[in-house]
């Protein structure tokens, strides 16, 4: 294993063998000093697959229910991200149980798919586990993205990835998980928007086996994906010279480490200097979701090894290493927002296809208008325009928002939120008749604070490692007083918490409330 300590010798720094306990980073993404450390975005980026295009790099991820859909990242360096906006617009496109009027699909919605660059034009495909796949195009990453064509229209299918042979024949993989988890590869029309009849062929099962992607390298197609070994997921690969096999292998390219939240899906990326990168989400999850790390990658008998290469020649996680590429500046994601301009901002998602008539940015200029309307249920999960982010994982976490209360009307309920399915907790405002009392809420419980009589609040929530959240409140945007009980942000439906805005009203489609601002301070 001499040769393997050579080749990631540049690579690896030599901190990697220093013990880490999940969860307890204080320090994450670029370092400024040429280095940078796991993970590199400490939230909820689940399903992530990337590319490089000449010297910029796109990620995409999976956003289940909430709208638009399919984010779309950006980096120079592989470390360093921005959002530039979603390849879907409006999931009701999907199916109309994705909109506020139905509202049935936590744990469903947008799964895992996989973006690529093909004639000159960016291409994302996704499944919907009841809908079938789809998938869009568009000449830039940051959109207009076209319309959703469904490309398989049935029950019982996810991880699918396009692929374009040099030929320009398309073909597309992805998994029936409904049928044993049989991995299929589909022959597609040129124009990618259907999939030819009867073309298709199982070229691999086993026990959970998904989150595919295929390459050309080197002469070998090469196809990558996970599956269960002992009981955690593992990152495995099989090859061949002819794309309908018989494929070599598999060969296991990492070890399941469940006390890393297992590393395992993601998208395998080569730089413009040669060197090679996996860009993978912590599949397990927990309170701040399926975070993202970047793994550096060494090629060993025409096999790439994900991580630091063990003995047997398996890669491990590794914590630190250097960048892959040199003296780009920091960027983190967009959080903060002073809510101007006539758009929503590319951080927010809403939980579903709002109701677009319902909520404005041009109203009161400078603040967002979040009119309120009837749930169809007296829970915030049912509730309609409720507008999220998300929450990260750091050592000092602080989020601020400011509201004017003073267009409420009776029945109506608006605030902050820590929001998940089945679990969230709110600090906010309930008005009855013409009386504005402050509340703090879970979903199976309510406690009522004081009578608010001014005409703004502003409302906070403070955490750290732990997730134990304490919220505050003020009236004056000073003194805050605190409120409510700790909260432990939490996992579940296959997300990470989230940070929310709400207004909704169980009486009638009545009220609104305005934001000024919502400012979210985080650590590295």
């Amino acid at each position: 294993m001499l040769i393997v300590a050579l080749l990631c010798g540049d690579i690896f720094s030599q901190s990697t063998k220093t013990p880490v306990v999940w969860g307890n980073w204080t320090k994450w993404g670029d370092q400024g000093n040429g280095t940078y450390r796991n993970p590199v975005l400490p939230g909820d980026y689940s399903d992530v697959d990337c590319i490089r295009v000449g010297s910029d790099y796109y990620a995409v991820s999976s956003t289940f229910q909430y709208a638009p859909g399919f984010v779309v990242l950006k980096s120079k360096d592989l470390v360093n991200w921005k959002i530039l906006g979603h390849a879907v617009n409006d999931i009701a496109s999907i199916s109309p149980a994705m909109t506020y009027k139905q509202m049935d699909r936590y744990s469903k919605g947008i799964w895992a798919g996989a973006i690529r660059y093909h004639n000159n034009r960016f291409w994302v495909y996704f499944g919907d586990p009841d809908e079938g796949y789809f998938m869009t195009s568009a000449k830039k990453a940051e959109g207009p993205w076209a319309p959703l064509t469904r490309v398989l229209a049935e029950k019982g299918w996810d991880d699918c990835c396009p692929f374009w042979d040099e030929d320009g024949q398309a073909y597309l993989i992805g998994t029936h998980f409904a049928d044993g988890y049989k991995i299929h590869l589909f022959k597609m029309s040129a124009d990618g928007k259907s999939l030819i009849k009867g073309s298709d062929k199982v070229i691999y099962q086993s026990n959970g086996s998904e989150a595919n992607k295929l390459y050309k390298i080197k002469g070998y197609y090469y196809h990558l994906f996970s599956e269960v070994k002992n009981n955690v997921r593992v990152l495995m690969m099989e090859r061949t010279k002819n794309i309908w096999g018989p494929y070599e292998g598999p060969r296991q390219l990492s070890e399941g480490q469940p006390r890393y939240n297992e590393p395992n899906q993601g998208g395998l990326v080569e730089t413009q200097s040669g060197g090679w990168y996996f860009l993978t989400h912590h599949g397990s999850g927990d309170w701040s979701g399926r975070i993202l790390s970047l793994l550096p990658v060494t090629w060993l008998d025409g096999w790439p090894v994900i991580g630091q290469p063990n003995q047997a020649g398996i890669g491990e996680m590794i914590w630190e290493a250097k960048k892959p590429v040199a003296g780009q500046p920091r960027v983190i994601p967009q959080s903060s927002d002073e809510f101007t301009g006539t758009s929503i901002k590319p951080q927010w998602e809403w939980n579903y296809q709002p109701k677009q008539d319902m909520w404005s940015l041009t109203q009161r200029k400078g603040w967002l208008r979040l009119h309120a309307f009837t749930p169809l249920k007296n829970d915030l999960l049912y509730a309609g325009n409720t507008l999220t982010q998300r929450t990260y994982r750091t050592t000092n976490n602080e989020v601020t928002v400011k509201i004017d209360i003073s267009g409420m009307a009776d029945g109506q309920k608006a605030g902050l939120s820590h929001f998940g399915a089945p679990y969230y907790s709110t600090l906010g405002v309930v008005c009855i008749g013409n009386e504005k009392k402050l509340a703090f809420g879970t979903k199976d419980k309510i406690t009522e604070g004081p009578v608010i009589s001014g005409k703004y609040l502003w409302l906070r929530s403070v955490w750290g490692l732990d997730g134990l959240s304490t919220y505050s409140y003020s009236t004056d945007g000073k003194s805050f007083k605190t409120f409510g009980e700790s909260y432990q942000l939490k996992w579940a439906s296959y997300r990470g918490d989230r940070l929310a805005i709400y207004s909704y009203n169980t009486k009638a489609d009545s009220g609104y409330i305005d934001v000024d601002f919502f400012h979210y301070k985080y650590t590295n």
